[in-house]
Formats: structure tokens, sequence, C-alpha cells
């Protein structure tokens, strides 16, 4: 524990940010809605937050190079605050796009930069339990955060203060809490035709999730508040959803390192799928079953990416995680791009239901491409496959720490 200790500000820091950053993504939906923005309009905003933060994992590395992590960490957190109260000063879907392509670029720089230090300052001995305290954190805060909604209410200026302030206090254990500045991780190489073709399921896999997860983070608010729940209802379905996949990944994890990971695959978006048109033809208005659903869909939906990723590894080479994951990491974000803004049109159209709807038609395509693959090429035999890894989609640096923990002996630093 005493070697974890001096971590503990890095982990704290991340779990404010994490919090608001989860926080302001479900207010922007229901205040958004509120203020009379479309379905389109709020899918949009989604979209520029997805295009900022690609931008902001291909362009960190550099930045940190430039002046060093402390620096890069609080600029960045100032740039994000400031943007947060931008929000509520000037109410209107352009302000709000261009500050929610500003916070994707920082939050990916802040978040890689918090990763990139634990990933520096952590053992080989130690990393299983801090991989452990950083996902209960990120889930923790993620949902805990959610809850300030309904407390202080999702009108007026003082829950957009409450969030600012929360990115401005993540500046204080990381200024105070460690002295040390280490050396900026060299940039993790892109080669995204080579991971395509080591495994076209795991790539196609993370585009389909970019694709749905980001549609139901930035929208499912919208759809909860479009069926008449109260702001107390929809910050729980949210928060339900996402706790959904959390708990349910390393059980999926273990079967997948014991079955043929592509069965797996394949079971899970079915169920996934599934449970997105029982939310369409079964759940109605009624907020239980909604709850229920939603928890059900969370489960099999969330622990995709973690899934496709692991098949990709499998077929990689010795050494190669790092540069599978990054690019896997690139899939998700060019997936994630598209996928608010096509489901807030089809809702747009055909209403909040629409969105599940969407999800259920790429899970479907999903489905057909793990068939044709299953079909195209072999399984990898138990013996030969790599341990699952449960991902957290924060920046392309996450994969670098998780490396080291799966295998200690790889010759991929820190």
């Amino acid at each position: 524990m005493s070697s974890i200790r001096p971590l503990i500000p890095l982990l704290l820091a991340a779990g404010i940010l994490l919090g608001g950053n989860g926080l302001q993504s479900t207010l922007i939906a229901l205040r958004g809605a509120q203020e009379g923005f479309s379905a389109s309009d709020i899918g949009l905003m989604g979209t520029f937050y997805f295009a900022g933060f690609l931008l902001g994992c291909l362009a960190i590395t550099r930045i940190m190079k430039a002046v060093g992590h402390i620096r890069a960490f609080s600029a960045l957190a100032a740039i994000a605050s400031v943007g947060t109260l931008l929000l509520v000063l000037v109410l209107g879907p352009v302000m709000w796009c261009a500050v929610r392509f500003a916070g994707g670029f920082c939050f990916a720089g802040l978040f890689t930069i918090v990763e990139s230090w634990l990933n520096s300052g952590v053992t080989n001995r130690d990393r299983a339990r801090v991989l452990a305290i950083y996902r209960m954190v990120d889930t923790g805060s993620v949902t805990s955060a959610q809850f300030l909604i309904p407390v202080f209410g999702a009108g007026g200026f003082t829950i957009f203060a409450i969030m600012s302030i929360m990115i401005t206090l993540s500046l204080v254990p990381v200024s105070l809490g460690d002295r040390s500045n280490p050396t900026p991780p060299e940039e993790v190489k892109l080669d995204l035709a080579r991971v395509w073709r080591i495994s076209p399921l795991g790539c196609f896999g993370c585009i389909a999730v970019g694709v749905t997860n980001s549609a139901f983070r930035t929208l499912s608010p919208v759809y909860a508040e479009q069926i008449g729940m109260s702001v107390g209802d929809v910050v729980t379905f949210v928060s339900v959803g996402i706790f959904g996949g959390a708990i349910i990944q390393y059980p999926l994890g273990y079967l997948s390192d014991r079955w043929d990971r592509r069965r797996v695959l394949l079971m899970t978006t079915c169920c996934a799928m599934l449970s997105a048109l029982a939310l369409v033809f079964i759940a109605g208005s009624n907020p239980l079953l909604n709850f229920i659903i939603i928890f059900i869909f969370g489960c099999f939906a969330m622990p995709l990416y973690s899934l496709s990723a692991a098949h990709s590894n499998d077929r990689a080479d010795a050494g190669e995680f790092v540069l599978i994951n990054a690019a896997l990491m690139l899939f998700y974000s060019f997936g994630a791009i598209g996928g608010p803004f096509a489901a807030s049109t089809a809702m747009q159209y055909f209403g909040p239901s629409a969105l599940f709807v969407f999800s259920a038609v790429v899970y479907a395509i999903f489905i057909a491409v793990i068939l044709y693959r299953m079909q195209a090429r072999s399984g990898v035999p138990a013996g030969k496959r790599s341990r699952f890894t449960a991902l957290l989609r924060t920046s392309t640096i996450f994969a670098r720490l998780a490396r080291r923990n799966s295998d200690p002996d790889s010759p991929e630093g820190p």
C-alpha cells in the first residue's frame, strides 16, 4: 500500500475529472432539451465532442513534450473549466458545439496525462491493484456525479458552476501531491492499416461500439426525458446502464478466455441487440421497466469494446499490445464521431425510441460481420489466446498501463 500512496493524488484528480466529464455529458442533453434544442442539435454536440477527443488523443503527447505534465494539465483543465462556464453564459447550439469540441480535446489530454503519470509511477507488482482502483474510480465517479443534477437541478447557473469547480479542483492534487514531472511518453505508433489486417473483426467491432456507445452516452438523457421521466429518473436511467456494463465485464471476459472469443462476442452482441429492441417494444414509458432493461443493455453493450480488443490481441504478435490498442481506440473514436448525429437524426424523425432501433440495426450489422468472419477464418486456439483485459476508452495511453499488468515481461516500456 505504501508504494501506491504517492499515486493517490493522481487517482483523486482522475476521479474528479471523470465525474465532471460524465456529469457534463448528461447535463448538456437535459439542459439542451429544456432550452429547446432539437435532438439533432444535441447529437451534433456529441459528434463535436468526439471529434475534439480524437484530435486531443493525437496531439497531447507533443504538448506534454513541449511543456511537461503539470503545465499541460493546468492549461487543459483551465480551458475545460472556462468552457463549462461558457455553456451557461452563451445558450446556443453553435457555441455549445464549439465548447464541446474544445472539451473533447481537453479531456482527452487530461486523461492521457493522468494515465501516463500513473504508468510511470506504478511498479509491475502493484499494476493490477492500481488498474482495479482506477476502474472503480471511473465507475464510481461517473455514476455518482450524475446525481448532482437532481440535487441542484438542470436549470440555472449552479450546476454549471459546480462542474467548473470540480474541474478546477482537479488541479489541486496534481499540483501539490507530487513534485515529480515524469518524462513524457513516446508517441504511440499508429498503423491503422496493419491493425485492420491483423483483425478486421476487432477493428469493425470497435467502430460499431463507438457508434452505439457514443449515441447512448449523448442521447440517452434525451430519450429518457422525452418519454416523460423526471430529472431524477433520467440520471438513474443513465447511471444504471453504465453500472451494468462495469459489473458484467469480467464474467464475460472469463468466458471469452476459455471459449472461442468470437462466440462470446456473438452472444454478447445478440443480447445487446435484443435488449435494445426490448426498450423499444416492451419498456414503453414505464420507469421501472426502463431501468431493468437498460441495466441488461449496459451489461452487454458496454463490454463489447474490450471483447473486440481482446479478439484483436489474440491475433497480434508479441509486443504489439500497445500498437493494437492505440489503433483500436482511434477506430472507436471514428465511430463515436458519427454515432450521436446519426442517431439523433433518426430520433428527430421517428421519436425517442429510434435511439435504440438505431443501436439494434448497428448490432445486427455487427452480428452479420461476426458470422462472416467465423466462416472466413478459424478461431485462435485456447493456448494462444491473450488474457482478457477490461479497457477504458479514456486515452491511448491506457493500453500501456494495462499491458504491463497482462504481460510483465513485455518489451514495451512505460
